[in-house]
């Protein structure tokens, strides 16, 4: 028996390879199927199931052409209803694949659909369980992203406290947890940076896990301090329900050289977004006017999703050469499929065709530091309200990237402001937006909080963040 995670950092999203005498499993792939198909061809081994943990809100999973390709059958638990071919599994039917068993227990809470696989090994141990956003190291999953339900987050928070002390608690504490995300993602509110433990472990240091725990005090904890989800979710759940085009198409029709002429042709034609997935240094120096900074190196695709509103935006893209199909990919990942191509040759063939070029203004945090007080500067913090409430300069403003569209109102065309996240990223981001949607008073600060902080500027107490939304 084989069993091996294969973690994706951009979404802090687990999917598992499970081998056995030739049968393989993969719990919750990604949208780009190749390296699964791949990894079994290479073992001489066969893909038999394609687990589906639930409908998940935060990426597209493969699972429609991993069965496609391979003819694996796709399998959901209980009171799933896909519209497409599937197999639902009834609440501890007991798969087989090769010498070894997979459990299916209905695990309702995060999702009415939620299911977690429970691996019995080829001595009839329980060894694991693909818990996928039931159960995750040091946290539970949101009850506030099932798809269209009458029920509220409290009833889901209900069933998620059931489910957890029935069907996984009694299970023996030295059963290894495999859950579907880890720190970084936006179905839990504060999780480890570990990606598995063992059940015991947990029950000993989840404070969801608590034996004392009633479940009004379940409730109130597991719902407290959650924030509005990214406005993508709720799409990514529709389309991993209903279907959606094959990744293939999707690569070919995105992956597309186009000169300057022709790539600001399809701009106008398709009325397309300029998407800029260079390092934010270079970003800075120079881009093309209206086009937004979302670079390939960080938080990719939960920023794409979080603040590009229609899945269906036609979108071209500058990249690091050698990275376009890696920038198409991970669009795709959270449902952007309309990559038209991207720009041959970068900015230089930008520049050199005569086209107008556009850059961000910058300050150092030492430079900030001394202007601040005398000058009364205008200082947007845009990290999360979480972070800000932790520890944040005395008189900035909190304006959170997550929240942009719906608050640009809130400031003044006329006024210069100076921004920073913790490090650049999500500045630079904000502060193209902002010079996208016609604010020209705009100051990216070098270096974050994280710069700030070692200058002379007073900052508040620091209070440790109970979550992470």
């Amino acid at each position: 028996m084989k069993v091996e995670q294969i973690y994706t950092g951009c979404l802090a999203e687990a999917a598992y390879y499970i081998e056995s005498n030739g049968e393989v499993a993969i719990v919750d792939p990604l949208r780009e199927v190749a390296p699964y198909i791949e990894k079994a061809h290479e073992e001489g081994a066969k893909i038999k199931y394609v687990l589906e943990t639930h409908f998940h809100a935060d990426f597209v999973s493969g699972h429609i052409d991993l069965a496609k390709k391979t003819g694996a059958t796709i399998v959901y638990g209980p009171t799933a209803n896909p519209e497409f071919a599937a197999h639902i599994a009834e609440d501890g039917e007991i798969l087989s694949l090769g010498n070894v068993k997979i459990k299916v227990l209905h695990t309702p809470g995060h999702t009415m659909e939620s299911s977690t696989y429970l691996l019995i090994d080829e001595d009839g141990d329980e060894h694991g369980i693909f818990t996928g956003d039931t159960l995750f190291i040091g946290d539970v999953g949101r009850p506030d992203l099932a798809v269209k339900t009458d029920l509220s987050r409290e009833d889901l928070a209900s069933h998620l406290f059931d489910s957890l002390r029935v069907k996984i608690m009694t299970l023996p504490d030295n059963v290894i947890v495999y859950p579907g995300h880890g720190a970084g993602s936006a179905c839990g509110k504060n999780m480890s940076t570990e990606t598995t433990d063992t059940l015991g472990h947990q029950k000993m240091s989840n404070y969801a896990l608590r034996a004392d725990m009633s479940r009004e005090e379940f409730v109130k904890e597991v719902t407290e301090g959650l924030v509005d989800p990214p406005q993508y979710f709720p799409k990514n759940a529709v389309m991993n329900k209903t279907g959606y085009e094959s990744i293939d198409t999707v690569l070919e029709r995105g992956v597309i050289p186009l000169d300057p002429k022709e790539f600001r042709d399809v701009v106008e034609r398709n009325e397309a977004l300029i998407l800029d997935t260079r390092p934010k240094d270079e970003f800075a120096k120079g881009f093309i006017p209206g086009s937004v900074f979302i670079g390939i190196d960080d938080k990719f695709a939960p920023w794409v999703g979080a603040l590009i509103l229609d899945l269906n935006q036609p979108i071209v893209f500058l990249a690091e050469e050698g990275k376009e199909e890696e920038v198409v990919t991970r669009l795709s990942r959270v449902g952007y499929d309309n990559a038209l191509g991207y720009l041959e040759g970068g900015m230089d063939a930008w520049a050199k065709a005569g086209f107008d070029t556009d850059s961000i203004n910058e300050v150092s945090a030492e430079e900030l530091a001394e202007k601040f007080e005398k000058d009364h500067l205008n200082v947007l913090d845009v990290r999360k309200e979480s972070e800000f409430e932790s520890q944040h300069v005395k008189g900035a403003t909190n304006f959170p990237l997550d929240f942009i569209n719906r608050n640009m109102q809130k400031i003044d065309r006329n006024q210069t402001y100076y921004l920073h996240c913790q490090g650049g990223y999500r500045s630079m981001i904000t502060s193209s937006i902002l010079k996208a949607r016609g604010f020209e008073n705009i100051v990216n600060i070098q270096g974050g909080f994280d710069a700030l902080k070692e200058t002379s500027l007073a900052l508040t107490e620091f209070h440790e963040p109970q979550t992470m939304l």
